[in-house]
């Protein structure tokens, strides 16, 4: 398999500003309401990110958790975390999103998740189910909810 394979992304413009977006986005208390997996059941209050290095934590919809360590961050802008089981290293995959504010008030969103460091044969399978249509529909569901304002 090659590296191309093991990254997927997608992209939209969503017509609301790109701080409203990305609060959203580093909330994790937000993200079950726009994962367009259904992965993600719920993460407890206070724990928006702030900064590369912080860890928040998320419940499963299968009743497991994540520490999610986040690697990159520019406030409003680019947000990357290393989602890895409690106490675990990380196993080497990477969600990441980059809002780009457009003229007239619009945000370009791209949503990317990036497997190239994976090498556990066993969380390949769930890695390679993960298309860009859904990385689409998370996307869409995060617009819905920032359009709304």
């Amino acid at each position: 398999m090659t590296d191309e394979t093991r990254f997927v992304s997608a992209e939209r413009i969503i017509a609301a500003p790109a701080t409203e977006i990305f609060e959203l986005i580093a909330d994790p208390a937000q993200q079950p309401r726009w994962d367009g997996n259904d992965n993600l059941a719920e993460a407890a209050p206070g724990q928006r990110v702030r900064h590369p290095g912080d860890v928040f934590t998320m419940r499963l919809t299968t009743g497991g958790e994540r520490e999610n360590r986040v690697v990159e961050f520019e406030e409003g802008r680019r947000i990357a975390w290393l989602p890895t089981p409690p106490g675990e290293d990380p196993p080497g995959h990477l969600w990441r999103w980059e809002l780009e504010p457009l003229d007239g008030g619009g945000t370009r969103v791209r949503h990317s998740y990036d497997w190239t460091a994976l090498h556990d044969p066993k969380r390949e399978a769930r890695a390679r189910s993960t298309t860009a249509e859904n990385l689409r529909s998370s996307i869409d569901r995060l617009a819905e909810l920032a359009e709304r304002g």
